[in-house]
């Protein structure tokens, strides 16, 4: 199902977290031996450093740790080593991103690490290529002014994947929703549609009998070829108020994609019939995720229900077949969500992090500890028994393998 995408990370290992929501981009890791239970106070603190603002979650290859956040009036991309906190290099450029809403001015963009280059996207559109070794800048595009994006309600959040050896990202400019970039260049190589950016990232599946690249963007579902950037398949998905975001990622799974927003409008799952897509199932009574993105474990999807602005989110399992519900925990807010170990790992916004044992039958909480101060965004990663995790101020490592 990833093949494209693998292809284009060669010199990664199976437990390495080197882009958003891992290895595949669906929030699984194959990390083994994980604890199954925790001390009072949570999994060991092994290190912590601090950090600037943003919502953007590390990434991490080998012996490399990124971390991308906003310190004064700069975006910072600091090389840390996992094991041990300790700084490799740092760089570093201008920004004047302010966001209109007082939350945070970001990035919100998890890196990308393919090779030996890492990606950014900033939240004013700077788009930057980097040496990984040594934090030398390789290329930069300002896409924001270059296609002509509005700002949008919160900034430019969308993760670039590599696919068929090419960066791919959601612009969202008129004639250049989609736009293809040589990784090693920065040159545009295609674009493609007129939709509209979103906060959602983009993942690597296969729909019919093609590999393709799956976007959620603001008008809905939309799968390009990644060679040519031609579109194969389009679904418009979006809530019917302009004051709204569609921003958890795609998942792909036996040739069958799920997405879901919030704003009364809800999950659909569709798949390709006689060359085109149709609904296996729809609606807002099964998963409405609003901002994160939900994982699949085996038959059934682990998820935040309800809008997290609201204090109205829950975490629900979900038959993928049918989307109906199998249970609800009520109350436990938004969440970024990790499977691994035949475990359900989640970091929840209140700053708890909390272990879970994904049974279809019943919420089943294993551990629970405060381990970060509010506000908790940014997305976790796992990688050599250690859990990564950030808020406002800080990024630390948590022992959550056998030591």
């Amino acid at each position: 199902m990833h093949r494209i995408l693998l292809l284009c990370l060669p010199f990664l290992v199976a437990a390495d977290w080197p882009q958003h929501l891992g290895t595949n981009r669906d929030g699984h890791s194959s990390e083994t031996g994980l604890l199954r239970s925790w001390p009072k106070d949570g999994p060991p603190l092994l290190w912590k450093r601090d950090a600037g603002t943003g919502w953007a979650g590390p990434a991490i290859a080998g012996d490399r740790l990124i971390l991308f956040h906003r310190v004064d009036d700069k975006e910072v991309l600091e090389c840390l080593h996992p094991a041990t906190g300790k700084a490799i290099w740092k760089s570093s450029y201008a920004t004047r991103y302010r966001d209109d809403f007082n939350f945070d001015d970001g990035p919100r963009s998890v890196p990308l690490i393919a090779g030996k280059q890492a990606f950014t996207l900033g939240a004013d559109g700077d788009l930057r290529a980097w040496n990984l070794e040594t934090g030398a800048a390789i290329w930069d595009r300002h896409v924001n002014k270059e296609y002509g994006v509005e700002k949008g309600f919160f900034g430019t959040a969308t993760s670039p994947i590599l696919a068929g050896g090419k960066l791919l990202i959601n612009v969202g400019a008129k004639g250049a929703g989609i736009v293809a970039f040589d990784p090693a260049t920065g040159k545009e190589l295609w674009k493609a549609s007129d939709d509209g950016v979103s906060y959602s990232s983009p993942v690597v599946g296969k729909l019919g009998d093609e590999e393709l690249a799956i976007f959620f963007t603001r008008a809905g579902l939309l799968a390009v070829s990644p060679e040519k950037g031609e579109v194969k398949h389009r679904f418009p998905w979006r809530p019917r108020i302009n004051a709204s975001v569609n921003a958890a990622t795609p998942i792909v799974s036996g040739g069958r994609v799920f997405i879901s927003t919030s704003y009364s409008t809800g999950a659909v799952v569709l798949e390709v019939k006689g060359g085109k897509l149709e609904e296996v199932w729809s609606g807002d009574k099964s998963i409405s995720s609003q901002y994160s993105t939900p994982v699949l474990i085996k038959d059934h999807l682990f998820g935040i229900d309800g809008r997290a602005d609201q204090g109205q989110a829950v975490l629900r399992c979900v038959e993928w077949a049918s989307g109906k519900v199998k249970w609800t925990e009520k109350a436990f807010g938004c969440a970024g969500l990790i499977a691994a170990n035949g475990l359900l790992i989640a970091c929840a916004e209140n700053g708890d992090v909390v272990l879970i044992d994904p049974s279809t039958e019943s919420y089943k909480e294993l551990a629970r500890a405060r381990m970060l101060d509010l506000p908790v965004r940014a997305l976790p990663a796992l990688s050599g028994g250690k859990l990564f995790v950030r808020d406002g101020k800080k990024l630390v490592a948590l022992g959550v393998g056998k030591q």
